[in-house]
């Protein structure tokens, strides 16, 4: 199942291409309406998820960069062992592993992990994210929905 790191590598190249877009044309927290829930603004996480540890000095980064390559390279070794009738798995496992090398690559080449998109709706903003953590997320949902469907 080897065959779906197709996937991957789309998710991060399409990721890194939306990241390079948005520096281009948003200012850093400038933020830009495009729907009445929806804005673009350029902000770096330097931490993970909802900008955990974003303030712990700068160790976090190395730390979040070897976990995203250690998940990428066990998920990669668990594709290798899929039998080919687990498709939903190994597409889920490659968007996850996409999203995760799309922001590893900003922890090498960027000040922190580039986020863009702010859904917001009565004055409530979600946290910014980037099209590698929706991969995540819908990676991690379909493995949870496989799981769920198998028993």
């Amino acid at each position: 199942m080897l065959r779906w790191l197709w996937l991957a590598a789309a998710v991060a190249a399409l990721d890194q291409a939306a990241k390079l877009a948005a520096e281009s044309w948003i200012a850093p927290r400038a933020p830009i309406e495009v729907l009445p829930f929806l804005n673009l603004v350029l902000t770096y996480n330097t931490g993970a998820a909802f900008s955990f540890l974003a303030g712990a000095g700068g160790w976090q980064r190395w730390l979040f960069l070897a976990l995203a390559l250690g998940v990428s390279a066990g998920l990669a070794w668990w594709l290798a062992r899929l039998p080919r009738t687990a498709r939903l798995e190994a597409a889920s496992a490659a968007l996850i592993v996409g999203g995760a090398l799309g922001n590893a690559i900003d922890r090498i080449a960027r000040p922190g992990v580039a986020d863009f998109i702010d859904l917001h709706c009565c004055g409530w903003h979600w946290p910014a994210f980037n099209l590698a953590d929706s991969a995540l997320t819908l990676g991690v949902a379909g493995l949870l929905w496989a799981t769920w469907r198998r028993g």
